[in-house]
């Protein structure tokens, strides 16, 4: 972790090979980091970026004591998504849940290039969630009432039932955080989806069901989760091009910022996305873009996406964008003037 504090200190494997005078590559295959006395990372163990404190470095390489990092814990202290999930008592993947509710997201830094959340707005958080104790004796959601988790909360909840059993039902999720079946249902699919995916993304020669089977996840449940797993790699990877098309479009004055739009999945299994055009001078209300077909026009900023899979006629504001499905940010931008 990073003590409070010392954040400004922090260093990376890139800025002690500069240090050098070396190149990362040399410098990482020379690993003086692994010489006896070299100070410990500040990251987490088994992080895949390592992070150093540059003041304990530097002593180091002058032949000095190396300082002791300060001991006792603070709010201000920063914790990386494994040390956070450690502290909770969850596996890293359900911190990955975890992080977007919103006051997370608020308080979230990164360091080194690395994800960072304070321990004191982690704590905040902890104190605030429904603890699983209270839901379990609830016996299910009683009939005629509502969910009683909050549906932003019912994602990370799920997670850590999942992870405690991975062939947990959704009628154990019911009954555990007292949520509508359906509810349940809905966040298993989609955390199991998107593990799969991790999964073949370490590992591409798994096929889905395979992935489902190596993450213990019974056949008979998962069927949704590994079609879905499919439909989030093709999100993921269709990501960075969306990001430069919003790149673009920002800079051609047509869209208050260069956020990537997010991408969304449909109940019919494709990725499509929207780009709301908040510029004055804008040539649309909003762009669409969908992998069967690429990119539209549309009539609605609050909805620019329609329902079904049904593509919408052209005409009253709706036109299709030649140029294939992903063509490139210039050309998109030139076929809108």
């Amino acid at each position: 972790m990073i003590r409070t504090g010392r954040q400004h200190l922090v260093r990376t494997l890139a800025d002690l090979a500069a240090q050098h005078g070396v190149g990362i590559d040399r410098y990482t295959r020379l690993k003086p980091y692994e010489a006896e006395g070299f100070p410990a990372p500040v990251s987490s163990e088994g992080a895949r970026t390592r992070l150093y404190d540059g003041e304990q470095v530097d002593a180091y390489l002058l032949g000095k004591p190396v300082p002791p990092l300060p001991a006792d814990e603070d709010d201000g202290d920063l914790l990386d998504r494994r040390e956070y999930a450690a502290v909770i008592g969850v596996a890293p993947r359900s911190w990955d849940t975890y992080k977007h509710d919103p006051a997370l997201t608020e308080a979230r830094v990164e360091v080194g290039g690395v994800e960072h959340w304070p321990r004191g707005a982690v704590k905040t958080f902890q104190d605030s969630r429904p603890g699983r104790d209270a839901s379990a004796t609830a016996g299910g959601r009683p009939k005629h009432t509502g969910d009683q988790v909050p549906r932003d909360q019912v994602p990370a909840l799920t997670a850590e039932l999942l992870d405690a059993d991975p062939a947990i039902s959704a009628a154990t999720v019911t009954e555990q955080l007292g949520v509508h079946r359906d509810t349940a249902q809905d966040a298993l699919t989609r955390i199991r989806a998107d593990r799969i995916a991790d999964r073949m993304t370490d590992d591409p020669a798994l096929t889905p069901g395979q992935a489902a089977a190596a993450l213990g996840y019974p056949a008979a449940q998962v069927r949704r989760a590994t079609a879905r797993a499919e439909v989030v790699l093709r999100a993921r990877h269709v990501g960075p091009y969306l990001a430069d098309v919003a790149a673009a479009l920002h800079r051609a004055g047509w869209t208050t910022t260069e956020a990537a739009p997010d991408v969304q999945l449909p109940g019919d299994n494709r990725v499509v996305a929207a780009l709301v055009l908040d510029g004055d001078q804008a040539p649309a209300l909003a762009l669409v873009w969908d992998e069967r077909y690429g990119w539209r026009t549309a009539t609605s900023r609050r909805h620019p996406l329609t329902k079904g899979a049904v593509l919408p006629p052209e005409g009253d504001g709706i036109r299709y964008l030649a140029g294939g499905i992903t063509p490139p940010p210039s050309a998109l931008v030139a076929a809108l003037i």
